[in-house]
């Protein structure tokens, strides 16, 4: 369509021009004197046409005439930033496959040719930005070959041309690759210092969080470390698993961090709600207080949530669980000396009746009713969890509680025979 459109418009000049020249009876006359010379207006006309044809030609060939040694000043230039870009490609592909010298010599290339364009007055736009990245990978490929002289003479070049104008937007990465280097090192301290120079919006990214916590793990700060990792699990940077996982480990790490009640009572507060409501830490901080001579109270207290948890929830805690829960839970009725509190007597009583097969709830509400002195109850209750049990330290403890309660009745043989099974656990 676009061709029958040309070729209608074609045929219509041409006939324009036909009309125009076949009746056109113009003359014109030149007076040179004594000369007069007369002339046809359509052939001045197309004088005109060819004179002008002429010099317009003669001028497009002197301008590229002229234009010659532009074209190859840039056609030398564009030879050079094309090899540049080569070398920064080739180093980043040799990085990636693990070629670490081809690498660093590849961004040494890199950078000399940058120089070179530079010092001719013709450096590119983007040059302090190719410079820092060039650098960068040079310190990433020595970093690789261990050669820390190398990695540090061009992770400083890094650093200076990132505080250039134009390549400021460059300086974070210096600094997080700075801070992942420092981690390879184990200097958390280092680390953590560059993490803390990134301004507060980079500081927030996901890789400075996730570096941030490697850092505090690894100087063992723990605090730092749980209050990293939760931001982290609040940005969804792990699975739900892993996150809870780590929050756990975290959480466990911290409290066997204290050394007295105190410190002890500032972990646990510490931590948040859900941490607190894991089983695990739940039962590690009780084990903790108990272990450094804290309140009783204080540790059942913190295993209350543990607890409700294991008699509503069928699956709730895992047997090792629940296995730990009635050791910290016995150890603390041991530690006050006397019967355990109205409230915690009515828990295990009702948490028995409704589980009447648990043989470690059997068990410890026979140790409950032995504090009691509700002796007959406390043997017969200990006799049937012996059955069940599977744990060979709460068998142990189970034959030692019935030696005793042998003891008080006078019955020397029961004693000995309850002695004899606990020493074989």
């Amino acid at each position: 369509m676009r061709a029958a459109l040309w070729f209608l418009a074609l045929f219509g000049i041409a006939a324009a021009i036909a009309l125009f020249a076949g009746n056109n009876q113009g003359t014109v006359t030149l007076f040179w004197p004594p000369y007069r010379v007369d002339v046809s207006l359509n052939l001045v006309l197309l004088l005109l046409a060819l004179l002008f044809f002429t010099l317009h030609t003669a001028s497009r060939a002197l301008s590229a005439l002229f234009a010659i040694p532009g074209q190859a000043r840039r056609w030398r230039l564009q030879h050079q930033e094309r090899a540049m870009h080569m070398a920064m490609l080739d180093s980043l592909s040799h990085l990636v496959g693990g070629r670490f010298i081809r690498a660093r010599k590849a961004a040494e290339l890199a950078l000399a040719r940058e120089a070179a364009l530079s010092q001719g007055g013709d450096a590119p736009a983007h040059c302090a930005r190719l410079r820092v990245l060039s650098h960068l990978l040079a310190a990433e490929s020595a970093q690789a070959l261990q050669d820390h002289a190398a990695r540090q003479t061009h992770f400083q070049a890094a650093l200076e041309q990132a505080d250039r104008r134009d390549a400021q937007d460059t300086r974070d990465a210096v600094q997080m690759r700075g801070a992942r280097w420092a981690l390879e090192d184990r200097d958390a301290a280092a680390a953590l210092r560059w993490i803390d120079t990134l301004p507060q919006g980079a500081g927030r990214r996901t890789i400075a969080l996730r570096l941030r916590l490697e850092a505090a793990r690894l100087g063992r700060r723990t605090p730092l470390a749980l209050e990293t990792a939760r931001l982290l699990a609040k940005h969804r940077a792990f699975s739900q698993e892993a996150s809870q996982g780590i929050l756990r480990a975290l959480s466990l790490e911290l409290i066997a961090s204290a050394h007295d009640t105190a410190q002890l009572r500032t972990a646990w507060a510490q931590l948040d709600a859900k941490e607190r409501d894991m089983p695990e830490v739940a039962i590690k901080a009780a084990q903790r207080l108990l272990s450094l001579s804290g309140e009783v109270e204080a540790s059942r207290e913190w295993l209350l949530p543990t607890w409700e948890r294991m008699v509503k929830q069928r699956d709730g805690l895992t047997d090792e669980q629940r296995l730990e829960l009635v050791r910290v839970l016995e150890n603390g009725f041991a530690l006050a000396g006397g019967a355990p509190e109205t409230a915690w007597l009515t828990r295990i009583e009702t948490a028995q009746l409704a589980n009447p097969r648990d043989a470690a709830l059997q068990y410890l509400a026979g140790i409950s009713c032995m504090r009691l002195q509700l002796w007959g109850k406390a043997q017969q209750l200990l006799t049937q969890s012996l059955s069940m049990l599977q744990d060979p330290g709460l068998q142990r403890n189970a034959w030692r509680a019935l030696a005793e309660l042998a003891e008080r009745r006078d019955d020397s043989d029961a004693a000995i025979q309850a002695w004899r099974n606990a020493a074989k656990r």
